[in-house]
């Protein structure tokens, strides 16, 4: 089976133009080009293709994806991996569809709005229970008051930055980064840093207690799928862990 360039730029919504740029900074050959100067594309190129367009998803660069090409050989496990991110993606999402759902028909229907349900799927509270046993009904008391007594347009702007530093530690553990590379090293840096921005918490109130309290939670987001799920699955969280460990190595 093969495609011509107009066919796959239809199929994947982007361009002829896109296409021949991949096949200028040979990211994406086409699998031979016709005597008229026509492209065309074998199942290889488009299982190529589609992990492109996955990866670029995922933020990543140009170059950063032809390194993760050409570095990670074995294709299957890297779409298992790709697979993994997007249903724990499509769950998130899922849960926020149907809390706007519920919202709509509650309007339109004259119907009260209960808050468990409007805001399922944004609930800073579903890990109550594990912070309590693990560092006391204080700590989450003062963290939950924190965030209940946040303006609006704060705590949106705090979720968005919780948001793109969770994509970005799933891009990295897809793009197959080393945990102790400079680039890892980075988002630990910014992991620790919105750890310490929670009022309540060892990492905010406790200097001494921080890098126990970053290990600690390192393993918690590989022994526990909820937490796990947020970084692309077990490989992910397996991979924040790495990070943050070689981080808590290099702290005096």
């Amino acid at each position: 089976m093969q495609a011509s360039i107009q066919e796959v730029a239809r199929l994947t919504g982007t361009t002829s133009r896109t296409l021949r740029h991949y096949d200028a900074v040979g990211l994406l050959p086409p699998t031979r080009v016709a005597a008229n100067g026509y492209r065309w594309y074998d199942e290889d190129a488009l299982v190529r293709l589609q992990r492109i367009l996955l990866l670029r998803r995922l933020g990543l660069g140009l170059d950063e994806i032809a390194r993760v090409l050409d570095e990670e050989g074995d294709e299957l496990a890297a779409l298992r991996r790709h697979l993994t991110t997007l249903r724990a993606e499509q769950q998130r999402l899922s849960r926020l569809v149907a809390t706007v759902e519920r919202t709509i028909t509650a309007r339109e229907n004259g119907e009260p709005l209960m808050a468990d349900e409007m805001l399922d799927g944004f609930d800073h509270t579903r890990h109550r229970e594990e912070v309590e046993r693990r560092w006391g009904a204080d700590a989450y008391a003062r963290s939950d008051a924190w965030w209940r007594g946040m303006p609006d347009d704060e705590r949106a702007a705090w979720q968005e930055r919780s948001a793109a530093l969770g994509a970005d530690w799933v891009a990295a553990a897809t793009a197959g980064t080393d945990p102790t590379s400079p680039h890892a090293r980075a988002l630990a840096e910014r992991h620790v840093a919105w750890l310490r921005s929670v009022p309540g918490t060892p990492a905010h109130d406790r200097p001494e207690a921080l890098v126990g309290y970053v290990l600690g939670l390192a393993d918690m987001y590989v022994a526990d799928e909820r937490f796990a799920a947020a970084y692309g699955g077990a490989q992910g969280a397996a991979f924040v862990r790495a990070a943050l460990q070689d981080w808590a190595a290099h702290q005096g």
